[in-house]
């Protein structure tokens, strides 16, 4: 043993590097897939939850506006996620939304609506906290090549 490299240590070397490279190329492969997310399928049932909930959650006015119309646009953005994965932009529209739903109870003047208010800010806390949870996936795919054209 002379403690040069030899071929042999070569020829290792380059299938350690080809396996990490497949490893990579698999997850992000993964993360890639549409209608797969967790995290999107979660900003569909939230953003379901706030149009279906102003049926039983007591609201006015601005407290319906509110869910309804942000629950539709979560909805929305949580589509375009699933069917696009490599969207950075759908799951920043994510957290926007939840803030934006966080902020509404006070905004809109529900504040004093209990069910409503926790509604919007328990929804609001969970968009952001969804679509931060997809942002390191989405950021793979988008460099992935599935992202369109900007």
């Amino acid at each position: 043993m002379t403690g040069w490299p030899t071929k042999d240590d070569d020829e290792v070397v380059k299938s350690d590097i080809t396996e990490v490279i497949d490893v990579a190329g698999r997850s992000s492969a993964s993360a890639s897939k549409p209608w797969i997310r967790w995290q999107d399928w979660a900003g569909v049932v939230l953003g379901a939850y706030l149009i279906l909930g102003t049926m039983w959650t007591p609201t006015n006015g601005g407290a319906m506006s509110a869910m309804i119309v942000l629950g539709a646009l979560l909805l929305i953005a949580s589509v375009w996620s699933l069917a696009m994965p490599g969207s950075m932009t759908s799951e920043y529209s994510h957290m926007l939304l939840g803030v934006l739903l966080f902020i509404s109870p006070w905004v809109l003047g529900y504040a004093e609506l209990m069910g409503a208010s926790w509604t919007s800010w328990i929804a609001g806390v969970l968009a952001v906290v969804v679509g931060a949870a997809a942002l390191p996936e989405a950021n793979a795919a988008h460099r992935g090549g599935v992202a369109g054209q900007h």
